[in-house]
């Protein structure tokens, strides 16, 4: 059998869902489902489902979702009645049937053709978790001073409070194996955009292989992130993490089959 032989049957076992959360979205949702449904179509041999996880939009995104339901066979809706990303991200994730799951922001900012090499390492059982990041040899980022200079220094600080080995915390673009998500999402206490570094630094924290994948990523002019808000949730996350694992509060009970397999 042939290393092509090898991958192609190692996709047919693998299913793989591929969540996008979203928060009035209504100028870019479609747009956006269709170029990844047809990027998916054309890029790869995994069965794949794309889920809009909406966090409370109160403008169309919901009507739109719901119609890229109708359109798209492989597209499913999810609608939250509260806010926070993160909390999309869990219940999209605690809820999957897949062997993998995975998300990226709704603007696409990523390069799509990333994508696949992340799934193929979870898939190959080289890794519990894959991320792409703008930081790795090889990257490629476009963006404004401001944003850059926002996103070095966060990433400056997380390596000050932990001895962390992931280099970018906040990049969109992410996936897991079910098992790591059993185990460490419902560890995961933020609902927000904290969501990403503290589920990084709990998986860090306990053992869980991480693939870095670099990327090419050009910034959205959109975005939907205010820096004030975010910068306070991240230092107060931050300190949160920290405070934990110094006391040992992170820590799982020892009679769990969480700590036995990550001991």
């Amino acid at each position: 059998m042939s290393t092509q032989d090898i991958l192609n049957a190692t996709q047919e076992r693998v299913d793989v869902d591929l969540v996008i959360p979203v928060y009035n979205e209504e100028k870019i949702l479609a747009k956006s489902v269709a170029r990844l449904h047809d990027f998916l179509l054309q890029h790869t041999a995994y069965r794949w489902r794309i889920v809009i996880a909406d966090n409370a939009s109160t403008d169309r995104t919901p009507e739109i979702a719901r119609a890229l339901t109708m359109q798209y066979d492989n597209v499913k809706y999810l609608h939250l009645p509260y806010k926070g990303r993160g909390r999309a991200l869990r219940h999209a994730w605690l809820n999957s049937d897949s062997e993998i799951v995975s998300y990226m922001d709704v603007d696409l900012s990523t390069d799509l053709n990333c994508f696949i090499p992340m799934i193929e390492k979870l898939a190959a059982n080289e890794a519990e978790i894959a991320i792409g990041s703008r930081y790795q040899k090889g990257a490629q980022v476009t963006r404004g001073f401001k944003r850059e200079f926002f996103s070095r220094s966060y990433m400056a600080l997380i390596k000050l409070f932990f001895d962390c080995t992931f280099s970018d915390a906040q990049c969109g673009f992410k996936a897991a194996t079910r098992h790591a998500v059993q185990k460490l999402v419902p560890l995961v206490e933020n609902q927000g955009w904290f969501f990403d570094a503290e589920f990084l630094l709990l998986a860090e924290h306990y053992g869980l292989p991480i693939f870095q994948m670099p990327v090419r990523w050009i910034d959205d002019p959109d975005s939907r992130v205010k820096l004030t808000q975010t910068i306070s949730e991240h230092f107060i996350g931050l300190v949160r993490m920290r405070l934990a694992f110094s006391t040992g509060f992170a820590a799982v009970p020892a009679n769990s089959s969480f700590a036995e397999s990550y001991a």
